[in-house]
């Protein structure tokens, strides 16, 4: 390949990237939505059946997603990865920067989409009430645990990290106070549904923060465990 054609390969592989961040992420938001819609209107009043469903189908779906996109765009669908990325040096600003948007505009297209499909209004403010020491802390552990399953699982085992994601998400809908949003785009995006899956605009900013700090958690243990320690160790 010619030097003046890399350029021009590398742009035309970024977009793909960019597009794979917007349509995981899309799907990603519909599944959550959609299958909270449906679980809600099938358990007949029974919160722990809808919740149920609305776990199984975001696990099973982010496998899918990821094992999908994750060989074009590293499948992020998650500004707290996008950010981690860029902290490790492993993703420039400008690359970051237009994941970014495309995930907010995918899961934007996700929630639309949902309600679409379960003739509802395209979009609609949440009044699901979310909020307090207890729920910041469950953001704070969910994303803590998530960063540190795919920093960690990504270096020893890449080919292992869709089913990782997966199960972590499945087990953290329930171990967590807050069923484990963990991801600031889905978390904003979910006010704009007044549904089994939403979350009260007011109750975003505590979530992210949350969610950030819990980021922050990994990162720091992530960069810990990687280094060298020999020069340290007496022996």
């Amino acid at each position: 390949m010619s030097a003046t054609h890399q350029p021009a390969r590398k742009l035309v592989r970024t977009k793909r990237a960019i597009a794979s961040e917007f349509i995981g992420t899309a799907m990603l938001l519909a599944t959550v939505v959609g299958s909270g819609i449906m679980g809600e209107r099938l358990a007949g009043g029974n919160v722990a059946v809808a919740l149920l469903a609305n776990t199984l189908a975001t696990g099973a779906a982010l496998v899918a997603l990821i094992a999908t996109f994750g060989p074009r765009s590293g499948a992020h669908f998650n500004p707290l990865v996008t950010l981690t990325e860029v902290a490790l040096k492993r993703l420039g600003w400008a690359t970051a920067g237009a994941y970014l948007a495309a995930q907010i505009l995918g899961a934007i297209a996700g929630v639309v989409a949902a309600h679409y499909m379960f003739d509802l209004p395209m979009l609609m403010e949440s009044a699901h009430v979310r909020t307090g020491p207890h729920q910041w802390l469950s953001e704070t552990v969910a994303s803590f645990g998530l960063l540190t399953v795919i920093l960690n699982v990504a270096k020893t085992r890449p080919d292992f990290v869709p089913v990782a994601v997966g199960s972590y998400i499945t087990a953290a809908y329930w171990f967590t106070a807050s069923t484990s949003f963990a991801n600031p785009a889905v978390t904003t995006v979910r006010s704009l549904t007044d549904t089994f899956s939403g979350i009260r605009p007011v109750d975003v900013p505590g979530f992210v923060l949350a969610q950030l700090v819990g980021a922050a958690l990994a990162f720091a243990l992530f960069t810990w465990f990687e280094t060298d320690c020999s020069e340290q160790l007496p022996y």
